[in-house]
């Protein structure tokens, strides 16, 4: 009786998913997914961004009978700064922290994406909430205050980036902190610093000089410092070296994340 030999079955390499083609398909497919478990939560997240960017545009005019147009400007232009920051830096640790709540976190780590993959995904996420809120509150400062705007191509390196290190920070925080209450307690903590000691709504001349030193050492100064640039002529050295101030929180923010993300299973 003659044996049916069956040839070895070899997978064609076109139908290997490698590179670039591999890549974007997760990444595709983790942004549905971030955008799917927020659902309802989105919308109410992006109108909860705007209402907030436009209360201070126009909460400032509540502490002047005739508000000075240099005060005006510089909320006006700090503001996107904290939409930015509140997004990235608050947004991202509790969405972790709810995760673990959740039991969730576990079972994200399985899945067969790289972790560049799930990083690149949440930036976006928080670009799509956040931006929103950058554009109304400016367009309403703008048609409150009649403002000496200048807005250049600067912009969108300023956002992008402020937006990355705040993500990134965030995103390290809320990986690093494995209990979900104290993620929670710390993120509300950075908020009030950031609202009440770092100069983003107000000059740096208004807090003493070792306040302003310390800060020196922070990005949220030079996030500020960036993009009061790219929406005014104010300009000069300070702007150079708030974008390498900001680069270098970036890459210490990135190389944690990748620790802590490489000690996952």
């Amino acid at each position: 009786m003659a044996t049916l030999e069956i040839p070895p079955v070899t997978i064609p390499l076109a139908t290997v998913q490698r590179g670039w083609g591999r890549w974007g398909r997760d990444y595709d497919s983790m942004v549905r997914w971030h955008m799917a478990s927020l659902r309802i939560w989105l919308m109410t997240i992006v109108v909860v961004q705007i209402l907030s960017g436009v209360g201070f545009v126009l909460g400032i005019s509540l502490f002047f009978r005739h508000i000075p147009v240099s005060a005006a400007l510089y909320v006006s232009t700090g503001v996107p700064v904290i939409n930015l920051l509140i997004v990235g830096l608050v947004l991202g640790p509790q969405l972790v922290a709810q995760q673990r709540t959740a039991g969730s976190y576990d079972y994200l780590s399985t899945l067969p994406v790289s972790r560049s993959v799930t990083v690149a995904a949440w930036y976006t996420v928080c670009l799509i909430v956040s931006v929103p809120a950058v554009v109304v509150s400016l367009v309403v400062a703008q048609l409150r205050y009649d403002l000496p705007l200048h807005i250049s191509l600067m912009i969108v390196p300023a956002v992008l980036l402020t937006s990355f290190a705040a993500t990134m920070m965030g995103y390290a925080l809320g990986h690093a902190v494995s209990n979900p209450m104290l993620t929670q307690v710390v993120t509300q903590a950075l908020v009030f610093a950031v609202f009440g000691f770092a100069p983003v709504l107000y000059p740096l001349a208004q807090i003493p000089a070792w306040l302003a030193d310390i800060n020196w050492w922070f990005p949220f100064r030079h996030m500020a410092v960036v993009m009061r640039a790219a929406l005014t002529s104010a300009g000069g050295s300070a702007v150079s070296t708030g974008y390498i101030v900001l680069g270098v929180w970036t890459l210490a923010s990135v190389a944690l994340v990748a620790w802590v993300l490489g000690r996952r299973p």
